[in-house]
């Protein structure tokens, strides 16, 4: 693949903390946490919330045959859509699950998706996942290479239990993801700073608004604003408003957009569930 598309980016799920599939979220999506990134032939997917379920029909539709799913944390919306996963129940399909906050529980990231996989909550054990091909746990902050000239970089981010952002670059493109995390007021998170400098696209925790915010301290999440501000300062073409609060209607969203645009036009976008943005 040339430098023609780099890196291409698709929304499947865009929500945060639980679905939301009433008609009042349709414009924007209702889906959880699921990102799909296609650089040099090869798909990383970043979390498994309730979007990766449709991300599996497409999968299997064009025929792509490997997988990285990227994790962000554990929290039930970046994993409960995981067991819905049809490509990983074909033995012919190869995917690689990684974590960056898991290296030192017990059992890893494994432990924590085998479990919400046992009865009496779910009928179908993780062993019967066997296109599942490694479970690879990582300190955040460490950096890999994927196939075909792939590289990550992961940061700690501040979030219970915690979670890790990711940069993934590709031919001088560079895409990331930095959910969950709440930030200090008056202050920039180094650690995102330094995996998202020169970034064309940042996919950032935008659950709450600041009049919000003070109210949920401690919940682990943040705001448009405060990712408007880390972008500017390192210099990122374009920020993707992401984890919408589940009590953010259409209409709420539609309101986030235009404020955004206005304070930084050109520059923000609202994601939603089927967005689909091609960089290089």
């Amino acid at each position: 693949m040339g430098s023609a598309m780099a890196i291409s980016v698709k929304f499947w799920g865009v929500r945060g903390s639980i679905a939301c599939p009433s008609a009042e979220y349709i414009g924007y999506g209702g889906n959880t946490s699921c990102v799909a990134v296609s650089a040099g032939g090869h798909l990383i997917i970043l979390d498994a919330g309730t979007g990766i379920r449709g991300l599996g029909k497409e999968v299997a539709g064009k025929g792509i045959d490997h997988a990285t799913l990227l994790l962000s944390h554990t929290h039930l919306d970046h994993i409960n859509g995981f067991p819905f996963f049809a490509p990983a129940f074909d033995p012919a399909f190869r995917l690689r699950v990684m974590a960056g906050h898991m290296a030192s529980a017990d059992g890893g990231i494994r432990a924590v998706l085998a479990h919400q996989m046992e009865n009496p909550t779910f009928p179908v054990p993780l062993t019967a996942m066997r296109g599942v091909v490694g479970y690879e746990d990582f300190h955040a902050g460490e950096s890999f290479q994927l196939e075909d000239g792939v590289s990550v970089k992961s940061g700690k981010l501040n979030h219970p239990n915690g979670a890790t952002g990711y940069r993934i670059e590709h031919e001088g493109v560079a895409v990331c993801y930095v959910t969950d995390t709440e930030h200090v007021p008056g202050t920039l998170d180094d650690n995102i700073l330094a995996v998202i400098a020169d970034a064309d696209l940042v996919i950032y925790d935008s659950t709450y608004t600041d009049a919000e915010f003070p109210a949920k301290v401690g919940w682990g999440h943040s705001t448009w604003t405060q990712g408007m501000r880390l972008c500017q300062a390192a210099r990122v073409k374009r920020l993707a408003i992401f984890h919408h609060e589940p009590d953010h209607d259409d209409s709420f969203m539609a309101e986030i957009e235009r404020q955004a645009e206005r304070a930084w036009p050109s520059h923000t976008l609202v994601a939603r569930d089927g967005m689909e943005l091609v960089f290089g």
